[in-house]
């Protein structure tokens, strides 16, 4: 074990520009890990690596010093070429990890997705499987490893056991205003990865108005930090940089999401969402080897949501995480009308009517995100609930004509919208005298590790 290294002047080492030591970032770490670094210390390092940054070194010797600072998991040799994930740095009406983890487990992927709850405007996938009675995110590594090899995935979320030097950080992270940091980030992302034992991983780094990242430059940093750290990780990892300036699909909010992932996992669903699903489980599977290609694994993950082996996939992930089969039936078998009984509705569903005419340009994804926060759909701080039955539908989509008094959105709330939240809802639709220009494409970049990631001798350098 490395001799520990004075905090402050660790601190002032990297105020004043300096690169950290691999073992003084281990130092600092351990730490943070058991409790012998003051917090008033760590966020001020924190604040020192956002302001001075870290390089390509750092940034891996930072990741790997918070995987190791708990326990890894382990698979069956079986498995190996096979274990993968994917993370999303978070948007409005991001339901994609409820369709992509059982489609990639239906093409013989297995996953063991850990994701996390929604702070702010961004939904968590864990607050969508929530509104689900009876399914339960907390999983040990045991059951997890079970819940594989029975159905080959699941969704859990993170462990006190799995990197819990993140777990300190990540909370100090948006109190401390370095939230948007790449380098921490990269590693507190990757330090789970890390601990997940992945063979390869995709990432999706959105970009735009609602998005943690306003441009697709700032978004493409962050995506190569990721990418070619995961691969010095020994992970295949591959980023997208998709488009968040209005919602994924046409649904908004924690039960309103689950029902248009169940329609998704049918082969249905919003064109955007199945897209984004299909190209990022096609790039999985062709890191992991399965498919040729991305543009063939796509079409692989494609046959997986249309054959039905997706949704059953599902069907048999939400009773292994403690969902009774009669509801896990009827989600993924009933009407749309006894999918809705069986999540609950908001006493309150009302449509909002276009104030003029005009040409559908957009609906912003941001006011509609904070007008629902509002409603109980979100959380101000850790720990806070969520009302799983607040959301809105998308009644029209980019280049539709509407006409004064037509309704172009749907509102499920417990009878507390007021004016203001009305107003900043029709701020939301932005119409036109003119049909719209095509829209750019959802996904804008993707981007690879510049050298092969270990064990990946001989891989194309990007998809095809």
């Amino acid at each position: 074990m490395d001799p520990p290294t004075p905090l402050p002047s660790l601190i002032r080492k990297k105020r004043d520009g300096e690169r950290l030591e691999d073992a003084e970032i281990r130092s600092f770490v351990r730490g943070v890990t058991e409790g012998t670094a003051q917090q008033g210390q760590i966020g001020a390092m924190l604040m020192a690596i956002r302001l001075r940054g870290m390089d390509a070194a750092e940034t891996l010797a930072l990741t790997q010093a918070m995987a190791s600072s708990g326990r890894t998991l382990a698979w069956p040799p079986a498995w190996h070429g096979l274990v993968v994930d994917k993370h999303s740095t978070g948007g409005v009406g991001d339901k994609v990890s409820l369709a992509l983890a059982p489609a990639l487990a239906a093409c013989g992927c297995k996953v063991p997705m850990i994701s996390g709850r929604g702070l702010g405007h961004t939904g968590g996938t864990l607050d969508k499987l929530e509104s689900i009675p009876g399914f339960r995110v907390s999983q040990s590594p045991e059951e997890m490893r079970h819940i594989l090899a029975r159905v080959g995935c699941c969704i859990v979320g993170q462990s006190a056991e799995l990197a819990p030097a993140d777990r300190v950080l990540y909370g100090l992270r948006d109190v401390t205003a370095t939230v948007d940091s790449p380098p921490l980030i990269t590693a507190s992302i990757l330090s789970k990865k890390a601990a997940e034992r992945l063979s390869a991983l995709v990432l999706d780094v959105k970009f735009g108005g609602a998005a943690l990242y306003p441009t697709q430059e700032s978004a493409r940093e962050l995506a190569r930090s990721l990418v070619e750290v995961g691969a010095q990780l020994g992970i295949r990892t591959a980023a997208l940089l998709t488009r968040m300036e209005q919602p994924l699909g046409r649904a908004v909010g924690n039960a309103l999401e689950v029902l248009e992932a169940l329609e998704c996992l049918g082969g249905r669903g919003p064109p955007d969402l199945r897209h984004l699903v299909t190209a990022l489980g096609g790039v999985l599977l062709w890191q992991c080897g399965m498919a040729a290609g991305a543009e063939q694994g796509r079409e692989r993950l494609a046959r997986a949501l249309d054959d039905g082996s997706a949704l059953g996939t599902f069907e048999a992930m939400l009773g292994a995480q403690g969902v009774p089969p009669d509801t896990a039936r009827g989600l993924c078998a009933g009407t749309p009308a006894q999918r809705r009984q069986l999540l609950g509705e908001a006493k309150v569903c009302e449509e909002l009517p276009a104030l003029q005419e005009g040409w559908v340009q957009q609906v912003r994804a941001l006011p509609l995100a904070r007008v629902l926060h509002g409603l109980g759909a979100g959380r101000a701080r850790a720990g806070d609930p969520v009302n799983p039955r607040v959301g809105a539908e998308l009644l029209v989509g980019t280049g539709q004509h509407l006409r004064a008094g037509e309704p172009w959105l749907r509102v499920h709330h417990e009878g507390t919208l007021g004016a203001e939240g009305l107003r900043e809802l029709q701020d939301a639709l932005c119409l036109g005298p003119e049909p719209p220009r095509d829209p750019p494409p959802l996904v804008a970049e993707t981007i690879l590790p510049s050298e092969p990631a270990p064990g990946r001798a001989g891989a194309p350098n990007k998809p095809r």
